[in-house]
């Protein structure tokens, strides 16, 4: 694995809202880890988009030819600079159901395209299917970039707000996973007569 650079990381996994000067385009970048529920590792590695492939479909590839024995189970931890458009969503969801040896486990650093139906029924199709998808917060970043940064032995340093940007996401993904039933019942509540 080639591990990312410090400014990479600074920039691609940034939370921060808009991106700050100089400005650059954020992209995909996906790094994981495969271990065994004992917590012995496997392997690990860092993918991003290519020439259209997203990387979460990467992902999927790799994983299939490193877990071919389906009487092992294994664990994967996956940090993503964006959460997984609809199609990406809809692949992971039947890549694990096709493979129940595998647990998954996905933390995002932002949301892709939050505000769209689509993008939200494909975070909610994860959830619902078991695959838990968080918000990264500082312990995330942090384990990420200890085992996918050259990092010089240097420690991370949060950016300005890394926290606050993480609390103001992660309520975004909750709204966004809130069943509508309970949204509907909390407007009946409202008891707006």
């Amino acid at each position: 694995m080639n591990p990312l650079q410090e400014v990479i990381f600074c920039r691609q996994f940034g939370n921060q809202h808009r991106v700050p000067k100089p400005y650059y385009r954020r992209k995909t970048y996906l790094c994981y880890q495969l271990k065994l529920p004992e917590g012995t590792l496997i392997h690990k590695d860092c993918l991003r988009n290519k020439k259209k492939r997203h990387a979460e479909m990467c992902f999927i590839d790799k994983i299939k030819a490193l877990t071919r024995d389906t009487s092992q189970r294994f664990e994967i931890i996956c940090y993503i600079t964006w959460s997984p458009c609809p199609f990406c969503a809809e692949e992971l969801v039947a890549f694990v159901k096709d493979n129940p040896h595998l647990s998954l486990r996905i933390f995002a650093s932002r949301l892709y395209v939050h505000w769209r139906w689509k993008y939200q029924q494909g975070l909610r199709h994860l959830h619902a299917s078991g695959i838990p998808v968080a918000v990264m917060s500082l312990p995330e970043f942090e384990d990420c970039w200890r085992n996918f940064v050259d990092h010089q032995d240097r420690s991370f340093q949060p950016w300005p707000n890394l926290d606050q940007y993480s609390k103001s996401i992660k309520r975004r993904l909750g709204k966004i996973l809130t069943p509508l039933n309970d949204l509907r019942n909390d407007f009946r509540n409202l008891k707006l007569e």
